[in-house]
């Protein structure tokens, strides 16, 4: 595992399951949460040094409550587990197309230009087809990715948006683009 990269995993998640609750009756309790992490009886001591920095860094709080073991992510904690969120996000492929149409639309203003091109960047990372210049189309369910970037970016309801059609115009030529 890369340096880094075990924080990392921590981060996600704390972030994915909030705040954490953990028994001190075990000597291991770090160890516990890291059960997705394939890890040997020699990073137990990485385990506990990746918190401490974690919690240094001011990403992590921790508090004991009797046995207990409070480990929450602090707001800065969850605005980087938040960036990691979506460096790592992508939209799974189906095997088959259910023949709908992805249209995402964000009217974003020009004093926040740098959230939109962030946006688009993303957009086109993702795989997005930019049809105007805040309209954008995709053949397969995005709807979670979609709900990430829109908290992700702060975009309120109304500026943000994701319709779902069965029906395009130049359907042909776009399914040649998606391989579809």
């Amino acid at each position: 595992m890369k340096k880094g990269e075990l924080g990392k995993k921590i981060l996600k998640g704390l972030f994915t399951a909030g705040a954490i609750t953990f028994a001190l009756s075990s000597p291991y309790f770090i160890l516990n949460i890291l059960k997705g992490i394939n890890y040997n009886k020699y990073e137990k001591k990485r385990v506990a040094k990746t918190f401490y920095y974690l919690h240094r860094r001011g990403l992590i709080n921790y508090r004991r409550k009797g046995k207990q073991i409070y480990i929450s992510l602090t707001k800065r904690g969850k605005l980087y587990a938040q960036e990691l969120q979506i460096d790592d996000l992508e939209i799974k492929r189906p095997k088959r197309w259910d023949k709908k149409w992805r249209i995402l639309m964000f009217d974003i203003p020009y004093i926040n230009r740098l959230v939109r091109e962030a946006l688009r960047g993303k957009l086109k990372e993702l795989g997005f087809i930019q049809l105007q210049k805040s309209v954008w189309l995709y053949p397969f369910d995005c709807e979670k990715e979609f709900k990430i970037l829109k908290t992700f970016f702060s975009l309120p309801g109304e500026s943000f948006m994701l319709v779902v059609a069965t029906k395009i115009p130049f359907e042909e030529e776009f399914k040649r683009k998606f391989g579809i």
